[in-house]
């Protein structure tokens, strides 16, 4: 202790001539904390109290990149509009629709005196982040207040939230006056977002062990990999989103939970009569309602550095408010606004020692979004579907718009824990989910559809769901490496399904037709592929080229989620366009990298080359060959890559973004990799050091008791220091 005491000398002489009032409180606080950074640069956060610990977590991500923190809470704010412009004032519109000062102040002051103190040590992290780090400039949020960690408390990789269409938006409350709607944060992509979790019970496994693959798939650098420990039984590892402070996907000593984005009907969209005026009406059924107003004043920078504002006055029906209109008629929506439960719910499953505990835990029911897989040193595996689910008629069609002017479309109520679609220890002895539906998740064990309303799930399954079936049925002796490996198995069944109609039609051809030269080699080498990707496979870059070529020519049915569209892709087009699209494909190859015959790790890269959170990519930098690709047909390790804008050379922007595999016993064993690595600053050995390991699927160990650590220690340090 004298010794760190020393170390801070020079730093507090320092903070001495403009230090905030509150400096010695976060000092002492401080003092309290110890961080360890290991020699892959992850954070292991100990705290006295659960409070401490989440002040030394959020003080360790802000070392590593403050600006992904700031840019979180300028989003769930509503205030990125201070820093980006009025082109971001939509956005920040949509966040306001739910968010204010005064709201968020009075759930703070409502929370349990437990949460509050999570929140206080937060804010103080932060604060004292900023006052020990001069160098740091925000570019608006200079000081964070507790309440505001009750803007972001859910941790996906996309909210109910941005459901709201921001185009639609700006043309309802823009009144004519029109803002470009701002590119914020990231470069649109097809990939899909959500993830991969696969639970093992012990009777399948080598050892008898349960296990459990946590693979989110995110945009890259979404979330920061540390264990959070405190002498109040905290103990968690795993990724925790950029400025939370409770590790969204991971694992303690006990229990493990991986999310998944599910397709539960959460969120829904009703078409409001309304009466215009000063004051106006909607109809419900034999009522005329007054709509609620609400003046929303927003802040925005001009060109020249300085500030302007422009005021809203939104309207809001007892469903929600009011986002666009269809037709004649106004839309609201209606999505979960538990602030302090889902805030409680978030924390409080990182602590859960048993699965009855973390069934607990759901009972607060502020889980919208994610189904969860877990396993646990007990022996105990389990799908859990999200746990809000509003009751619903189930003879209306809530896939659409909902006539909001029937009584009988309103939510009534939640659904209870064990109405849902749930899978508990099932006798198959394993359970997974691909941001597929939950009637597959555990194989023979799984729910029975028709014991549940249509909106339990509204998009089915998807290639990857297949896959992870294919791996997991009948088979038996599950170990930590053999689990890694089902994660990066190379297999498609999408091109698996696709390919075969594509030779067919070439076969088909008549003799004497061109293409049948022309073609010829192509289709020989697809006819002979095993539909495994590899960064040495030609075939992998000419079915990635036939598929975006064929996917335009499918026809479009209106509101299809695109898992279902794929699904149709081979029976939907013609062999005609099948072949047309392999022509296009072959030109474009030739067009784009001088010949057909391109390995795919030549074509499909991983570029880390700044610390921007819109990166820039370009194909005079360094990048390195990836070799598993998109996961849209059916691969489990996901690369969601493109061209991006001034490259020939497709770059990976989302995907694997964290991947773990832990081993319950009487102690956890982990192997995980992070994409590129732990730290944003690009001068940093961390920057980069993961990057290989991540596209070879070479996971490292993770160090989790002081043994394991010892040999492996970069540095022991207090915040502040």
């Amino acid at each position: 202790m004298r010794h760190l005491t020393t170390a801070l000398a020079p730093l507090l002489l320092f903070l001495s001539a403009a230090a905030p009032p509150e400096l010695g409180r976060w000092q002492r606080q401080a003092a309290r904390v110890s961080i360890t950074r290991d020699d892959w640069g992850i954070a292991h956060v100990h705290g006295r109290s659960d409070a401490d610990a989440v002040f030394g977590m959020i003080y360790a991500q802000a070392e590593d990149d403050f600006p992904r923190i700031e840019a979180n809470y300028l989003t769930a704010l509503g205030r990125t509009s201070e820093a980006e412009g009025e082109g971001a004032i939509w956005q920040d519109l949509r966040a306001r629709l739910y968010v204010s000062e005064p709201e968020l102040k009075a759930h703070y002051a409502a929370s349990p005196p437990w949460l509050r103190r999570l929140m206080n040590g937060w804010a103080a992290g932060l604060n004292f982040y900023l006052a020990t780090h001069p160098a740091t400039h925000p570019r608006v949020l200079t000081r964070f207040e507790p309440w505001m960690a009750l803007s972001f408390t859910e941790g996906s990789i996309g909210g109910d939230i941005e459901r709201i269409d921001l185009k639609q938006l700006a043309a309802f409350y823009g009144g004519g006056r029109g803002a470009p709607i701002a590119q914020v944060a990231t470069l649109p992509d097809k990939e899909p977002r959500g993830s991969n979790g696969i639970a093992i019970a012990p009777a399948l496994t080598a050892n008898g062990r349960a296990l459990l693959l946590i693979n989110p798939h995110t945009s890259f650098f979404f979330r920061a990999e540390q264990q959070v420990t405190s002498d109040a039984g905290l103990d968690a590892y795993g990724a925790s989103t950029w400025g939370q402070f409770f590790i969204y996907q991971g694992f303690n000593r006990h229990l493990g939970w991986m999310h998944t984005s599910s397709a539960v009907d959460s969120v829904d969209e009703f078409a409001m009569e309304v009466r215009p005026g000063a004051r106006p009406l909607y109809r419900f059924g034999a009522q005329w309602r007054p709509l609620t107003a609400r003046s929303v004043t927003l802040r925005y920078r001009l060109p020249n550095g300085t500030l302007a504002t422009r005021t809203f006055t939104t309207w809001r029906t007892h469903r929600g408010p009011i986002v666009r209109t269809a037709g004649d008629r106004w839309v609201a929506f209606a999505m979960m606004d538990r602030p302090v439960p889902a805030l409680e719910q978030s924390f409080l499953r990182t602590k859960a020692p048993n699965l009855a505990f973390y069934l607990r835990v759901a009972r607060l029911q502020a889980n919208s979004s994610n189904s969860t897989l877990l396993a646990t040193d007990r022996g105990d595996i389990a799908y859990l579907h999200p746990q809000f689910v509003p009751v619903r008629d189930d003879s209306l069609d809530y896939t659409g718009l909902v006539d909001g002017s029937d009584p009988r479309a309103d939510w009534r109520g939640l659904h209870p824990i064990g109405s849902l679609p749930n899978v508990i220890n099932p006798a198959s002895g394993r359970a997974q989910n691909t941001n597929a539906w939950p009637y597959r998740a555990a194989g023979p064990s799984s729910p029975d559809p028709r014991r549940f309303p249509r909106y339990m799930d509204i998009v089915g399954e998807n290639y990857r769901g297949i896959h992870a079936q294919q791996l997991l049925a009948g088979s038996r002796g599950w170990t930590v490496e053999k689990l890694r490996a089902a994660a990066y198995d190379s297999y498609q069944p999408g091109f698996a399904e696709l390919i075969p109609p594509l030779v067919a039609a070439y076969d088909a051809l008549p003799r004497r037709d061109q293409r049948r030269r022309a073609l010829a080699a192509p289709i020989e080498l697809l006819r002979s592929w095993d539909y495994r990707w590899s960064a040495g496979s030609t075939a992998q870059s000419l079915a990635m080229f036939w598929g975006e070529a064929l996917q335009p020519k499918l026809p479009k049915i209106g509101g299809e989620p695109r898992n279902r569209a794929l699904a149709r892709l081979a029976a939907g087009t013609t062999p005609a366009q099948k072949l047309d699209a392999l022509t296009e494909a072959l030109a474009r190859l030739r067009r784009e990298h001088g010949d057909w015959r391109v390995p795919w790790g030549q074509i499909n890269r991983f570029q880390r080359v700044s610390p921007a959170i819109l990166h820039p990519f370009s194909d005079a930098a360094p990048s390195i060959p990836v070799p598993f690709a998109s996961a849209i047909w059916g691969s489990l390790a996901s690369f969601g890559s493109a061209p991006k804008p001034g490259t020939l050379d497709w770059y990976g922007a989302s995907g694997n973004s964290f991947v773990a595999v832990v081993e319950f016993g009487p102690q956890v064993r982990a192997v995980a990799v992070t994409a590129g690595g732990e730290s944003g600053n690009p001068s940093s050995p961390h920057f980069t050091d993961q990057a290989q390991r991540y596209a070879s699927g070479a996971l490292r160990p993770v160090y989790l008791t002081p043994d394991q650590l010892r040999g492996h220690t970069d540095r022991v340090y207090r915040p502040g220091q």
